[in-house]
Protein backbone atom coordinates (compact mmCIF):
# COMPACT_ATOMS: atom_id res chain seq x y z
CA UNK A 1 0.00 0.00 0.00
CA UNK A 2 1.52 3.54 -1.18
CA UNK A 3 1.94 6.12 1.80
CA UNK A 4 -0.23 9.26 0.91
CA UNK A 5 2.04 12.25 0.26
CA UNK A 6 1.62 14.48 2.93
CA UNK A 7 2.75 11.30 5.15
CA UNK A 8 5.56 10.78 3.21
CA UNK A 9 6.61 14.84 3.37
CA UNK A 10 6.05 14.47 7.26
CA UNK A 11 7.91 11.52 7.50
CA UNK A 12 11.37 12.70 5.53
CA UNK A 13 10.62 16.18 7.41
CA UNK A 14 11.11 14.28 10.95
CA UNK A 15 14.23 12.51 9.36
CA UNK A 16 15.41 15.71 8.35
CA UNK A 17 14.96 17.04 12.01
CA UNK A 18 16.57 13.74 13.65
CA UNK A 19 19.42 14.28 11.42
CA UNK A 20 19.76 17.84 12.23
CA UNK A 21 19.33 17.36 16.28
CA UNK A 22 21.94 14.26 15.92
CA UNK A 23 24.67 16.38 14.16
CA UNK A 24 23.95 19.44 16.56
CA UNK A 25 23.72 16.93 20.47
CA UNK A 26 27.04 15.44 18.83
CA UNK A 27 28.75 18.72 18.14
CA UNK A 28 28.71 19.64 21.73
CA UNK A 29 30.55 19.12 24.47
CA UNK A 30 29.82 16.07 26.20
CA UNK A 31 28.76 16.85 30.08
CA UNK A 32 30.55 14.87 32.63
CA UNK A 33 28.13 12.00 34.30
CA UNK A 34 26.87 13.21 37.95
CA UNK A 35 27.69 10.45 40.67
CA UNK A 36 26.75 8.95 43.46
CA UNK A 37 29.67 9.52 45.62
CA UNK A 38 31.78 12.51 47.17
CA UNK A 39 34.60 13.22 45.32
CA UNK A 40 35.68 11.16 42.02
CA UNK A 41 38.41 12.02 39.15
CA UNK A 42 38.86 10.66 35.73
CA UNK A 43 42.31 11.48 33.79
CA UNK A 44 43.77 10.38 30.89
CA UNK A 45 47.67 7.92 31.76
CA UNK A 46 49.06 8.91 28.70
CA UNK A 47 48.71 12.60 29.29
CA UNK A 48 48.09 12.90 33.08
CA UNK A 49 45.21 15.15 31.44
CA UNK A 50 42.14 15.79 33.99
CA UNK A 51 38.58 14.65 32.18
CA UNK A 52 36.33 14.99 34.90
CA UNK A 53 36.09 15.80 38.63
CA UNK A 54 34.44 16.76 41.39
CA UNK A 55 35.79 17.72 44.81
CA UNK A 56 39.20 16.07 43.83
CA UNK A 57 40.80 18.23 46.23
CA UNK A 58 38.98 16.99 49.65
CA UNK A 59 40.61 15.45 52.20
CA UNK A 60 39.28 11.89 52.28
CA UNK A 61 39.79 8.89 54.78
CA UNK A 62 41.42 6.49 51.78
CA UNK A 63 40.77 3.10 53.90
CA UNK A 64 42.22 0.32 51.73
CA UNK A 65 43.39 2.57 49.07
CA UNK A 66 46.35 2.99 51.47
CA UNK A 67 47.50 -0.29 49.86
CA UNK A 68 48.51 1.27 46.91
CA UNK A 69 51.59 2.88 48.69
CA UNK A 70 52.32 0.31 50.53
CA UNK A 71 52.23 -1.87 47.06
CA UNK A 72 53.90 1.04 45.11
CA UNK A 73 57.41 0.75 48.15
CA UNK A 74 57.02 -3.04 47.68
CA UNK A 75 57.27 -2.92 44.00
CA UNK A 76 60.27 -0.48 44.57
CA UNK A 77 61.81 -2.96 46.17
CA UNK A 78 61.68 -5.45 44.39
CA UNK A 79 62.86 -3.68 41.24
CA UNK A 80 66.03 -2.35 43.70
CA UNK A 81 66.78 -6.49 44.29
CA UNK A 82 66.12 -5.15 48.86
CA UNK A 83 63.71 -8.24 48.60
CA UNK A 84 62.40 -10.61 46.25
CA UNK A 85 59.20 -12.83 45.41
CA UNK A 86 60.29 -15.93 46.90
CA UNK A 87 61.99 -14.60 50.25
CA UNK A 88 60.14 -15.49 53.42
CA UNK A 89 59.49 -13.21 55.79
CA UNK A 90 58.60 -14.27 59.51
CA UNK A 91 55.23 -13.42 60.36
CA UNK A 92 55.23 -11.10 63.67
CA UNK A 93 52.54 -10.96 66.58
CA UNK A 94 51.64 -7.37 65.67
CA UNK A 95 50.96 -8.33 62.18
CA UNK A 96 48.87 -11.16 62.98
CA UNK A 97 46.82 -9.39 65.28
CA UNK A 98 45.95 -6.68 62.30
CA UNK A 99 42.23 -5.88 62.35
CA UNK A 100 39.78 -5.88 59.63
CA UNK A 101 40.28 -7.77 56.03
CA UNK A 102 42.95 -10.42 56.48
CA UNK A 103 45.08 -13.16 54.39
CA UNK A 104 45.11 -15.30 57.29
CA UNK A 105 48.92 -15.44 57.81
CA UNK A 106 49.69 -17.44 61.25
CA UNK A 107 52.69 -15.45 63.66
CA UNK A 108 55.62 -16.90 63.60
CA UNK A 109 55.44 -19.10 60.33
CA UNK A 110 57.08 -17.26 57.31
CA UNK A 111 55.51 -16.43 53.97
CA UNK A 112 56.80 -15.58 50.74
CA UNK A 113 56.95 -11.96 49.49
CA UNK A 114 55.06 -12.97 46.39
CA UNK A 115 52.34 -14.63 48.63
CA UNK A 116 52.07 -11.07 50.94
CA UNK A 117 51.52 -9.07 47.64
CA UNK A 118 49.04 -11.06 46.55
CA UNK A 119 47.11 -10.98 49.88
CA UNK A 120 47.62 -7.33 49.45
CA UNK A 121 46.74 -6.54 46.28
CA UNK A 122 43.86 -9.31 45.53
CA UNK A 123 42.49 -10.17 49.22
CA UNK A 124 43.64 -6.42 50.66
CA UNK A 125 45.16 -8.44 53.88
CA UNK A 126 45.82 -5.74 56.51
CA UNK A 127 48.08 -8.82 58.29
CA UNK A 128 50.00 -9.12 54.75
CA UNK A 129 50.06 -5.06 54.88
CA UNK A 130 51.95 -4.81 58.17
CA UNK A 131 54.00 -7.40 57.41
CA UNK A 132 55.48 -6.29 54.18
CA UNK A 133 55.65 -2.68 55.86
CA UNK A 134 57.70 -4.21 58.58
CA UNK A 135 60.34 -6.30 56.26
CA UNK A 136 61.09 -3.03 54.01
CA UNK A 137 60.32 -0.70 56.51
CA UNK A 138 61.94 -2.07 60.18
CA UNK A 139 58.97 -1.75 61.58
CA UNK A 140 55.06 0.03 60.19
CA UNK A 141 56.11 3.07 61.58
CA UNK A 142 58.87 3.62 59.92
CA UNK A 143 57.30 2.11 56.59
CA UNK A 144 54.88 4.99 57.13
CA UNK A 145 57.85 7.44 57.19
CA UNK A 146 58.91 6.36 53.69
CA UNK A 147 55.41 6.26 52.23
CA UNK A 148 55.15 10.05 53.23
CA UNK A 149 58.72 10.53 51.56
CA UNK A 150 57.56 8.95 48.52
CA UNK A 151 53.72 10.26 48.17
CA UNK A 152 55.91 14.09 48.48
CA UNK A 153 58.18 13.11 45.79
CA UNK A 154 54.95 11.93 43.60
CA UNK A 155 53.64 15.16 43.97
CA UNK A 156 50.91 13.76 46.48
CA UNK A 157 50.51 17.32 48.30
CA UNK A 158 47.29 16.93 50.21
CA UNK A 159 48.41 13.28 51.65
CA UNK A 160 49.44 11.84 55.12
CA UNK A 161 49.99 8.16 55.36
CA UNK A 162 50.15 6.63 58.94
CA UNK A 163 50.25 3.48 58.28
CA UNK A 164 50.74 0.44 55.87
CA UNK A 165 46.72 -0.99 55.60
CA UNK A 166 44.33 2.24 55.88
CA UNK A 167 43.09 1.57 59.15
CA UNK A 168 41.38 4.71 60.36
CA UNK A 169 44.16 6.81 62.44
CA UNK A 170 43.78 10.90 62.20
CA UNK A 171 46.97 11.39 60.87
CA UNK A 172 45.53 9.38 57.60
CA UNK A 173 43.93 11.31 55.10
CA UNK A 174 44.62 11.88 51.04
CA UNK A 175 42.09 13.59 47.79
CA UNK A 176 41.14 11.96 44.70
CA UNK A 177 43.47 13.79 42.95
CA UNK A 178 46.18 12.55 44.87
CA UNK A 179 45.27 8.97 44.67
CA UNK A 180 44.60 9.09 40.53
CA UNK A 181 48.42 10.43 40.62
CA UNK A 182 49.91 7.32 42.81
CA UNK A 183 48.08 4.71 40.55
CA UNK A 184 49.01 6.44 37.57
CA UNK A 185 52.79 6.14 38.75
CA UNK A 186 52.27 2.45 39.63
CA UNK A 187 50.70 1.60 35.96
CA UNK A 188 53.84 4.02 34.73
CA UNK A 189 56.63 2.76 36.88
CA UNK A 190 56.06 -0.70 37.61
CA UNK A 191 54.02 -2.67 34.34
CA UNK A 192 55.65 -6.11 35.16
CA UNK A 193 53.87 -6.40 38.59
CA UNK A 194 50.63 -4.40 37.35
CA UNK A 195 48.85 -7.39 36.08
CA UNK A 196 48.55 -8.61 39.84
CA UNK A 197 45.87 -6.06 39.98
CA UNK A 198 43.71 -8.18 37.19
CA UNK A 199 43.84 -11.41 39.61
CA UNK A 200 40.33 -12.59 40.33
CA UNK A 201 41.17 -14.91 43.47
CA UNK A 202 43.66 -16.21 45.24
CA UNK A 203 44.21 -18.90 47.75
CA UNK A 204 46.27 -18.75 50.70
CA UNK A 205 46.29 -21.03 54.07
CA UNK A 206 43.55 -23.12 51.94
CA UNK A 207 41.38 -19.72 52.31
CA UNK A 208 40.47 -18.54 49.01
CA UNK A 209 39.22 -15.09 48.59
CA UNK A 210 37.53 -13.22 46.11
CA UNK A 211 39.51 -9.35 44.64
CA UNK A 212 37.00 -7.45 45.69
CA UNK A 213 37.27 -4.66 43.04
CA UNK A 214 33.59 -6.42 40.97
CA UNK A 215 34.43 -4.62 37.81
CA UNK A 216 36.85 -7.15 36.77
CA UNK A 217 34.11 -9.09 36.67
CA UNK A 218 31.39 -6.44 34.60
CA UNK A 219 34.02 -4.99 32.24
CA UNK A 220 36.79 -7.11 30.42
CA UNK A 221 39.04 -3.90 29.61
CA UNK A 222 38.58 -3.02 32.94
CA UNK A 223 42.24 -4.44 34.46
CA UNK A 224 42.43 -2.95 38.26
CA UNK A 225 43.20 -1.53 40.73
CA UNK A 226 41.99 -1.19 44.58
CA UNK A 227 38.87 -1.02 46.72
CA UNK A 228 38.63 0.53 50.10
CA UNK A 229 35.98 0.88 52.76
CA UNK A 230 35.55 2.08 55.96
CA UNK A 231 32.16 3.18 57.87
CA UNK A 232 34.04 7.03 57.45
CA UNK A 233 35.05 6.68 54.21
CA UNK A 234 32.15 4.84 52.67
CA UNK A 235 32.99 2.38 49.29
CA UNK A 236 35.72 3.57 47.24
CA UNK A 237 37.62 2.33 43.57
CA UNK A 238 40.02 3.45 42.13
CA UNK A 239 39.52 1.36 38.64
CA UNK A 240 41.73 1.43 35.24
CA UNK A 241 40.35 0.77 31.64
CA UNK A 242 42.56 -0.06 28.12
CA UNK A 243 40.47 0.46 25.72
CA UNK A 244 42.53 0.07 22.27
CA UNK A 245 45.65 2.19 22.78
CA UNK A 246 43.65 4.38 26.09
CA UNK A 247 44.45 3.88 29.25
CA UNK A 248 42.30 5.45 31.87
CA UNK A 249 42.24 6.15 35.50
CA UNK A 250 38.99 6.49 37.83
CA UNK A 251 39.09 7.71 41.51
CA UNK A 252 35.76 7.54 42.92
CA UNK A 253 35.35 8.08 46.96
CA UNK A 254 32.75 7.93 49.51
CA UNK A 255 29.75 5.72 47.48
CA UNK A 256 27.18 4.33 50.01
CA UNK A 257 27.79 0.43 48.43
CA UNK A 258 29.79 -1.67 46.68
CA UNK A 259 27.43 -2.15 44.01
CA UNK A 260 27.15 1.93 43.65
CA UNK A 261 31.07 2.59 43.98
CA UNK A 262 31.52 -0.11 40.75
CA UNK A 263 28.46 0.89 38.59
CA UNK A 264 29.76 4.85 39.05
CA UNK A 265 33.03 3.69 38.20
CA UNK A 266 31.95 2.58 35.18
CA UNK A 267 29.85 5.43 34.02
CA UNK A 268 32.71 7.51 34.63
CA UNK A 269 35.00 5.47 32.56
CA UNK A 270 32.84 4.89 29.80
CA UNK A 271 32.15 8.58 29.97
CA UNK A 272 35.87 9.30 29.26
CA UNK A 273 36.47 6.81 26.10
CA UNK A 274 33.35 8.34 24.99
CA UNK A 275 33.30 12.02 24.82
CA UNK A 276 37.55 12.17 24.53
CA UNK A 277 40.41 10.87 22.82
CA UNK A 278 44.16 10.87 22.55
CA UNK A 279 45.53 12.46 19.78
CA UNK A 280 49.51 12.50 18.97
CA UNK A 281 50.21 15.74 17.90
CA UNK A 282 54.06 15.38 17.27
CA UNK A 283 56.28 12.03 17.23
CA UNK A 284 59.35 11.75 19.49
CA UNK A 285 62.31 13.43 18.22
CA UNK A 286 60.33 14.48 15.06
CA UNK A 287 62.38 18.25 14.11
CA UNK A 288 59.78 20.79 14.47
CA UNK A 289 61.98 23.31 13.11
CA UNK A 290 65.90 24.95 13.39
CA UNK A 291 66.65 27.06 15.94
CA UNK A 292 69.93 29.57 14.92
CA UNK A 293 72.67 29.02 17.28
CA UNK A 294 75.16 31.43 18.10
CA UNK A 295 78.56 30.75 19.52
CA UNK A 296 78.46 27.16 17.97
CA UNK A 297 80.21 24.40 16.07
CA UNK A 298 77.24 23.86 13.47
CA UNK A 299 74.85 27.40 13.06
CA UNK A 300 71.22 25.61 13.57
CA UNK A 301 69.89 23.34 15.41
CA UNK A 302 66.41 20.88 15.35
CA UNK A 303 64.45 21.22 18.05
CA UNK A 304 61.50 19.12 18.93
CA UNK A 305 60.11 16.57 21.89
CA UNK A 306 61.49 13.45 23.35
CA UNK A 307 58.14 11.63 23.39
CA UNK A 308 55.31 11.69 21.05
CA UNK A 309 53.50 15.12 22.59
CA UNK A 310 49.99 13.82 22.94
CA UNK A 311 46.64 15.29 24.02
CA UNK A 312 43.56 14.39 25.35
CA UNK A 313 40.29 16.27 24.13
CA UNK A 314 36.85 16.00 23.28
CA UNK A 315 36.38 14.38 19.98
CA UNK A 316 34.71 17.66 18.08
CA UNK A 317 37.74 20.12 19.37
CA UNK A 318 39.98 17.51 17.67
CA UNK A 319 39.35 19.47 14.34
CA UNK A 320 39.80 22.49 15.82
CA UNK A 321 43.82 22.43 16.48
CA UNK A 322 45.22 25.62 15.53
CA UNK A 323 48.55 26.40 14.12
CA UNK A 324 51.06 26.14 16.96
CA UNK A 325 53.01 28.93 18.08
CA UNK A 326 56.78 28.19 18.29
CA UNK A 327 59.10 30.39 20.50
CA UNK A 328 62.49 30.07 20.95
CA UNK A 329 64.68 31.36 24.04
CA UNK A 330 67.31 34.36 22.31
CA UNK A 331 70.23 33.94 21.99
CA UNK A 332 70.77 30.03 21.90
CA UNK A 333 73.99 29.52 22.86
CA UNK A 334 76.68 27.06 22.16
CA UNK A 335 77.31 24.45 23.67
CA UNK A 336 73.74 22.50 23.32
CA UNK A 337 73.70 19.05 25.01
CA UNK A 338 70.76 16.59 23.33
CA UNK A 339 67.45 16.54 25.36
CA UNK A 340 68.24 20.70 26.78
CA UNK A 341 65.30 22.77 26.49
CA UNK A 342 65.39 25.44 24.32
CA UNK A 343 61.89 27.13 23.98
CA UNK A 344 58.49 26.21 24.09
CA UNK A 345 55.54 25.14 21.47
CA UNK A 346 51.83 26.95 22.47
CA UNK A 347 48.97 25.36 21.42
CA UNK A 348 45.62 27.13 20.95
CA UNK A 349 42.45 25.13 20.26
CA UNK A 350 38.95 26.33 19.11
CA UNK A 351 40.61 29.88 19.96
CA UNK A 352 41.52 29.06 23.84
CA UNK A 353 44.85 28.14 25.03
CA UNK A 354 45.28 24.73 25.46
CA UNK A 355 48.94 24.42 26.91
CA UNK A 356 52.72 25.64 26.42
CA UNK A 357 55.29 22.50 25.79
CA UNK A 358 58.88 22.75 26.40
CA UNK A 359 61.05 21.85 22.88
CA UNK A 360 64.08 20.38 23.60
CA UNK A 361 67.68 20.32 21.38
CA UNK A 362 67.71 16.71 19.33
CA UNK A 363 71.55 16.94 19.04
CA UNK A 364 74.77 18.27 20.87
CA UNK A 365 76.07 21.51 19.25
CA UNK A 366 79.83 21.57 20.90
CA UNK A 367 81.18 24.73 21.12
CA UNK A 368 82.38 26.03 17.56
CA UNK A 369 86.05 27.56 17.00
CA UNK A 370 88.09 30.34 18.16
CA UNK A 371 87.29 32.89 15.76
CA UNK A 372 83.95 31.41 15.18
CA UNK A 373 82.82 32.14 18.99
CA UNK A 374 84.64 35.77 18.25
CA UNK A 375 82.96 36.57 15.37
CA UNK A 376 79.12 35.51 16.69
CA UNK A 377 80.10 37.50 19.99
CA UNK A 378 80.67 40.81 17.60
CA UNK A 379 77.67 40.06 15.89
CA UNK A 380 75.31 39.91 18.64
CA UNK A 381 76.75 42.75 20.37
CA UNK A 382 76.51 44.94 17.11
CA UNK A 383 72.53 43.52 16.99
CA UNK A 384 72.00 44.96 20.52
CA UNK A 385 73.14 47.89 20.01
Amino acid sequence: MRMPAAHLFFAALFALFVLFFSSFAAAQTAVPPALAAKSWLLIDQSTGRVLAENDADARVEPASLTKLMTAYLTFAALKANTINEEQLVTVSEKAWRQEGSRMFIQVGTQVKVGDLIRGVIIQSGNDAAAALAEQIGGSEEAFAVLMNREAARLGMTNTSFANATGLPNPRLYTTARDLGLLASAIIRDYPDYYPIYATQSFTYNNISQFNRNRLLLLDPTIDGMKTGHTALAGYCLVASAKRGQRRLVSVVLGAASNEIRAQESLKLLNYGFQAYDTVRVYAAHQALSKFRVWKGAAEEVEVGFAQDLLLSLPREKISKIESPVLESRQPVLAPIAKGQPLGKLKLTIAGESYGEYPVLALADVPLGGFFARQWDAFVLWFKHL
